[in-house]
């Protein structure tokens, strides 16, 4: 463990008319990378407040090691009062340098010119990115840095902190953000914290092991009453079997659809069956559109048939929304058709959540003031359906003013999916949802009867939810993969590489003679590496789970540092296994 550089001791803030929390312990070592987790309303934003000296305790002592640098990024950058986002960017007595400024919102690909007024979210989160990490800091901390971010700027991000050598503390909704990048773990739960030394990747295991230790303790005690209401909020056993029953159930889904497409990246679906043709919902001919001189879609043929999960993904500006409103009829192509069903009855969840007025309460969002809700044809007592969506049921008549961003998100779904429709359209559903809401969305997708179609950059979600990726690079053209955003990266990342390892070949020596085939040592990688990835991949998985002993360290501290170095040793042998195949395989497509 690194030696703290940041640190509250029996922190305590009061809330309302009560403590939010009180008695807490934490600190931030040098080079720690901490995953904050905690349900909507626990007060994780708060605590990064406190933690940056931005808000002034209750209780307790903050200590901070002299000359460090702190550096929070919030979740809603407040732009008021500036014309550019330049102007907030380079604004304030700890203004960070302009060139470093510049150098990242290149790299970020943000117009610092744009006026503040009418950017869109993701460019003033780029902005608030850029005067965040060009003021060097030495601990960053980050309120859900993805949030608004496309795909690229998601991965530059990640590599940027991969290289950083600070200390951060991350609050994120994002699983392959914080799986890729923490190595510690800080979670706040019923108004108490808990840290353990390892990363969102051993997250489940720790705290199921811990929920499993509290129903003993509970059972021991007689105070089994306290305990059930939290396991009705959570129910973390039996969620993640069900979860795993829906696991095996999308990759069936997967297959079938796989089985339906043409050959791999191919736009086309394979001679339709009259089975499959009664069962489109939409059908798109050889789509154009174009925006000006520019191709936004061309050439795409695709037929989405009922009860499929459509994933569309792709950098901002690549034409996601575009596609989204072709498909669902909202504007017309310049050439080909779509033609959808005339049962068709959508419902469309947008990221404006627009809905959302301040002054409203609960009740008048999903029941129009009263105190029942009619949830596809079944009426239901408003409270009832509130604890549904992990809400406290005494929350009916509580202002959407008071509602933390994540609880709104949550209420748009709850009204949403109550509405009889066999269409559901998410734009950015994941923006400002915690982890436990997006396991509630992901089962409630999975349960939906109708076709869903998802605009998204949540990796992992996608990953979870949807049969088919529509993938948007730019060009105009549209991948089509049978999966989500992992198989669609796997897709294109042998045509991308293929193309560059060639011309590095043809550079190299035009006269060199051509292999016809990988010498015996890279055909004997190719064959057994995957393997070996598999294996490195359990033994991380089993260090982690055993590293999530809460009392491991004070027991057996040598066991603690050695499961820790054989963590470390394991995620670099992975990862040079994974780039020693992906050359490998590279090769082998070069060579037909």
């Amino acid at each position: 463990m690194s030696a703290p550089v940041l640190a509250y001791e029996d922190l305590g803030l009061v809330q309302g008319s009560g403590w939010l929390f009180r008695g807490l312990n934490i600190y931030v070592g040098e080079r720690d990378r901490l995953a904050l987790i905690g349900r909507n309303g626990a007060g994780k934003t708060t605590l990064l407040k406190l933690l940056a000296g931005r808000v002034e305790a209750d209780e307790g002592r903050r200590t901070i090691v002299p000359g460090t640098r702190v550096i929070l990024l919030e979740q809603e950058p407040s732009l008021a009062g500036f014309v550019t986002l330049r102007d907030y960017a380079m604004a304030g007595d700890d203004a960070p340098q302009p060139h470093e400024v510049e150098a990242i919102a290149d790299q970020l690909g943000i117009d610092l010119d744009r006026e503040a007024a009418t950017a869109s979210g993701g460019e003033r989160r780029r902005a608030a990115i850029a005067r965040a990490l060009a003021q060097n800091p030495d601990v960053l901390l980050l309120d859900e840095p993805t949030n608004h971010l496309d795909l690229h700027a998601i991965e530059w991000i990640e590599q940027w902190l991969g290289r950083f050598g600070g200390a951060f503390v991350a609050i994120s909704h994002d699983r392959t953000f914080l799986t890729r990048l923490t190595r510690q773990t800080l979670w706040l739960d019923r108004g108490a914290i808990r840290r353990a030394e390892i990363g969102f990747g051993g997250f489940e295991a720790w705290t199921e092991k811990v929920y499993e230790d509290e129903a003993r303790n509970a059972q021991r005690l007689d105070a089994r009453l306290k305990l059930e209401e939290h396991w009705l909020q959570r129910g973390v056993t039996g969620r993640r079997r069900r979860n795993q029953g829906r696991l095996a159930k999308l990759h069936e889904m997967r297959a079938t659809r796989a089985a339906m497409l043409g050959p791999q990246g191919a736009a086309n679906l394979t001679i339709g069956t009259d089975d499959v043709r009664t069962k489109t919902v939409i059908d798109a001919e050889k789509v154009t559109k174009n925006f000006g001189d520019r191709t936004i879609i061309r050439d795409f043929t695709f037929r989405v048939t009922r009860g499929d999960r459509i994933g569309i993904v792709g950098a901002n500006g690549a034409g996601k929304s575009t596609l989204l409103k072709l498909l669902t009829g909202e504007i017309k192509p310049d050439e080909g058709r779509v033609r959808l069903a005339k049962t068709l009855n959508g419902v469309i969840i947008d990221q404006q959540r627009s809905l959302m007025s301040p002054d409203k309460r609960v009740r008048d969002i999903l029941a129009d003031g009263g105190e029942w809700i009619e949830v596809l044809g079944v009426k239901k007592h408003i409270q009832g359906y509130l604890k549904e969506f992990l809400f406290d049921p005494g929350m009916a008549d509580a202002r959407v003013a008071t509602l933390s961003g994540g609880e709104r998100s949550r209420l748009l779904l709850a009204r949403e999916f109550a509405r009889p429709s066999n269409l559901l359209v998410l734009d950015e559903p994941t923006n400002d949802l915690d982890l436990e809401t997006l396991d509630l969305l992901q089962e409630v997708i999975a349960d939906y009867d109708g076709t869903v179609l998802i605009v998204s950059h949540d990796r992992d979600f996608l990953d979870r939810t949807v049969t088919v990726t529509l993938g948007l690079d730019g060009t105009g053209k549209v991948d089509i993969v049978a999966g989500g955003y992992e198989d669609w990266v796997r897709q294109r990342a042998p045509k991308q590489e293929t193309k560059r390892a060639a011309a590095a070949k043809a550079d190299a020596s035009a006269a060199a003679k051509p292999r016809t085939k990988l010498s015996y040592k890279d055909q004997r990688d190719l064959d057994r590496l995957p393997a070996e990835i598999e294996r490195l991949e359990a033994a991380i998985a089993r260090d982690e789970t055993a590293l999530a002993d809460p009392d491991l360290y004070a027991k057996d501290p040598g066991g603690f540092d050695r499961l820790m170095k054989a963590i470390e040793a394991s995620r670099v042998a992975k990862e040079a296994a994974e780039m020693r195949w992906l050359e490998l395989a590279e090769m082998a497509d070069a060579l037909g």
